[in-house]
């Protein structure tokens, strides 16, 4: 059994005047006439802990292998640190090199360029800017999983593999077992019926659909996993594979999902104040000087509400000058979006009432028979964060908006059976993942928070 202690419960002071035993990888090494020094990570920490090797103890073959991206084992007592950077340091008394690294190791510098980073993805985390990143990850996903369960959600399971595009954009990735070299035609078709599932199949973009029916039986559920677009949008903000969390609730309207979606929000902030101040600390100083702030404001203001005629007055009037001006019924794109939350209210705010044309199917058709109860959270630093909506639960009106929309109604039946047989007010949402992450972290590209990034073209 390989017994450690780790960088974080050390400089917290709790093994101080104890002999310890750490394993951790070298960030820097210098060597004088009587001592070398080594700072040292374990990843437990943003912050290393040096550890003081006595020239007369250890031979310099055994400190030449104190090379930056180095994996060692040190034995030793915790000291007060002579120096002013921490409280604590180890005087070694043993070292053992466990990973060695060779003159071509590619993180020799202090800091590289987050496009050099990206090249490699199976390093960058040892760097502190992405050891940070995913360090946020993890607590965020653990917010998410404690909020809505202390709010009496349950967790379901959606499938990755299904047969129904439900934003209705057309970006899905086809899934086949077919020979793409050698395709079977029937009347001059592809022959589905040689394929695995007998007909198409696609990787999920939403798991919605199906958590809706869960739902309607077990009142308040959430999903939370990968899904797949395979948008040929080559921005900051979209990628091929990313993560989403997509509730959904019985007996919620829109303004039961406006409260919900703001009060998760804020306890995803405050969590990680409390889980992550120091890496939080770390992306104020070197990638986003206001996020304190930003964190500050989002936990001490309300949230803006306007609806989506409303933006597009705004935006209008504003005179800014934007790549495009929008009208009444168009998209509102990415420029639009980071205006009205950084400038124009200068914290999140939600646009609701979306015109009907624009959104998908199953979206609640309001009385004026043009818009539908639809809100988007727009967040200051990333735009759109999270989409979602009042469900359609009334069957007509629900069949008609699918048939407009050009949908094959067999592949849907299961969803209109909903509205069948015991159907009920609903609403839910989804949120971006990785663009929360984008959010809270200050950082302004998905690759970066990603662990192995794929947009379009590209499998790093």
């Amino acid at each position: 059994m390989i017994r450690r202690n780790t960088i974080d419960s050390i400089l917290g002071g709790v093994h101080t005047g104890e002999t310890v035993t750490v394993y951790s990888w070298v960030k820097t090494a210098r060597t004088g006439k009587s001592v070398a020094f080594a700072s040292l990570n374990d990843g437990s920490t943003i912050n290393n802990l040096q550890a003081v090797f006595d020239r007369e103890l250890f031979s310099d073959k055994e400190l030449s292998g104190l090379l930056t991206g180095a994996c060692i084992r040190v034995k030793g007592l915790v000291v007060a640190s002579q120096g002013k950077e921490q409280s604590v340091e180890i005087s070694a008394v043993e070292l053992e090199i466990v990973g060695p690294v060779d003159e071509d190791y590619p993180l020799q510098k202090k800091r590289h360029s987050l496009e050099f980073l990206r090249t490699m993805p199976h390093l960058r985390s040892r760097t502190n800017t992405f050891s940070s990143a995913f360090r946020m990850s993890h607590h965020i996903s653990m917010a998410i999983h404690r909020f809505f369960d202390e709010n009496g959600f349950f967790n379901v399971h959606t499938p990755f593999i299904t047969e129904s595009d439900c934003e209705g954009a057309g970006e899905t990735f086809q899934l086949t077992t077919l020979p793409l070299d050698m395709v079977p035609l029937k009347d001059g078709a592809v022959d589905y019926e040689k394929d695995y599932f007998k007909k198409k199949a696609f990787l999920t973009v939403s798991g919605q659909l199906e958590a809706e029916p869960f739902a309607l039986s077990l009142g308040k559920v959430y999903t939370f996993g990968p899904t797949f677009r395979a948008d040929p949008s080559d921005t900051r903000i979209h990628g091929a594979e990313f993560w989403m969390l997509e509730p959904e609730m019985a007996f919620f309207d829109l303004e039961d999902n406006l409260n919900l979606i703001e009060k998760f929000v804020k306890f995803t902030a405050s969590y990680l104040m409390e889980k992550c101040s120091e890496d939080i600390e770390f992306f104020s100083r070197f990638f986003e000087k206001g996020l304190k702030e930003r964190y500050k404001s989002l936990l001490e203001n309300d949230f803006g509400r306007i609806t989506y005629t409303e933006a597009i007055e705004i935006i209008r009037s504003s005179g800014k000058k934007f790549e495009n001006l929008p009208e009444w019924g168009d998209d509102l794109a990415t420029e639009h979006e980071r205006f009205l939350a950084e400038e124009h209210f200068g914290k999140p705010v939600f646009v609701i009432d979306y015109p009907a044309s624009m959104k998908p199917f199953y979206m609640y058709v309001n009385d004026d028979g043009k818009t539908v109860r639809a809100c988007d959270l727009l967040a200051p630093g990333v735009g759109e964060l999270v989409g979602g909506s009042q469900r359609e639960h009334r069957l007509p009106i629900l069949e008609k908006r699918a048939l407009e929309q050009g949908l094959d109604m067999e592949t849907y039946r299961w969803y209109m059976e909903l509205r069948r047989w015991g159907t009920a007010p609903h609403a839910g949402f989804g949120l971006g993942f990785e663009r929360l992450l984008l959010y809270l972290t200050g950082m302004d590209n998905i690759r970066d928070v990603v662990p192995f990034p794929r947009t379009f073209g590209k499998m790093y």
